[in-house]
């Protein structure tokens, strides 16, 4: 190695390594409230609402789960939670999937007219839609029940686009070769195209639970029982029916969060291949 390139070599060292401290920075103010919220959750009902609080419990309070879990039924929260999310990713994905492969493969008149026009929906806000939503699902009966619930979420603009860049990098000659063998369009679709997407499906499955799992709004707005209300409303509910009490608040904030963390880790893989190597990634 040549004296001359010695300096550029050490930059490269030096600028990555401050990337490196960045993105640690920038983690660890990202982690702070979530500690806080953890602490705080195994604090007594005095020191959580002491004027001057302190984020480290003196003495840890295990018990505040079970008395987060007694006041509210916060377990059929999460129950609903699990319905909710769960039914709106399954239909998203599939519809998502369905109309992504009609747009980045079937050829019919106003084929990239009606994409960018279905693409001009995301810039209209979800609250712009809501009172319409909720007229629409009251006239169908649809208010406190769960196809009231699901089916306005099961259809989203960004589900279809995050499929269709996916589709468009699939050669065509692994379906024509299917062709081939006899398979009709939508053997090759479900046979073929479904595989090879698996990370851009995985990847949009994780965003729509993820999103829904933290929905708020349309809950709130279409729910008014027990039967129904998901774990974001109850959390809404417990501040209501008991007032400001921190730990128990908090508690019940850490308990919601779990299950979410958990998703994550467990499907972290598919997450970053996916957006890597579909639209997202900048391809």
């Amino acid at each position: 190695m040549t004296t001359e390139a010695l300096p550029l070599v050490s930059n490269k060292v030096v600028q990555r390594k401050l990337i490196v401290f960045a993105c640690f920075l920038v983690t660890a103010l990202t982690l702070i409230p979530v500690v806080m919220m953890v602490l705080v959750a195994f604090q007594s009902d005095a020191e959580s609402m002491a004027a001057k609080p302190s984020f480290w419990p003196s003495s840890w309070h295990p018990e505040n789960l079970t008395r987060a879990f007694e006041l509210v039924p916060l377990g059929k929260y999460l129950l609903n939670t699990v319905y909710f999310a769960g039914g709106t990713t399954l239909l998203e994905t599939v519809t998502a999937a369905l109309a992504a492969y009609a747009f980045a493969r079937l050829n019919f008149p106003g084929r990239g007219w009606l994409f960018g026009i279905y693409l001009a929906t995301l810039m209209i806000p979800s609250q712009v839609t809501l009172i319409p939503q909720f007229v629409l699902v009251a006239k169908l009966h649809g208010i406190d029940t769960w196809p009231g619930m699901i089916l306005p979420h099961a259809f989203t603009a960004i589900g279809v686009f995050l499929l269709r860049q996916f589709f468009l990098g699939i050669p065509r000659d692994y379906e024509e070769a299917a062709r081939l063998d006899g398979a009709n369009r939508w053997q090759a679709f479900i046979r073929v195209i479904v595989p090879l997407a698996v990370p851009a499906i995985a990847t949009l499955a994780v965003f729509k639970f993820i999103g829904q799992w933290n929905n708020l709004l349309w809950p709130l707005v279409i729910s008014n029982s027990d039967a129904t209300r998901t774990a974001s409303v109850g959390l809404q509910v417990f501040q209501d029916t008991n007032g400001t009490q921190w730990n128990l608040l908090l508690m019940a904030a850490t308990v919601t969060t779990v299950p979410l963390i958990i998703l994550f880790f467990l499907t972290q893989r598919w997450f970053v291949r996916g957006i890597t190597m579909s639209g997202l990634g900048g391809r």
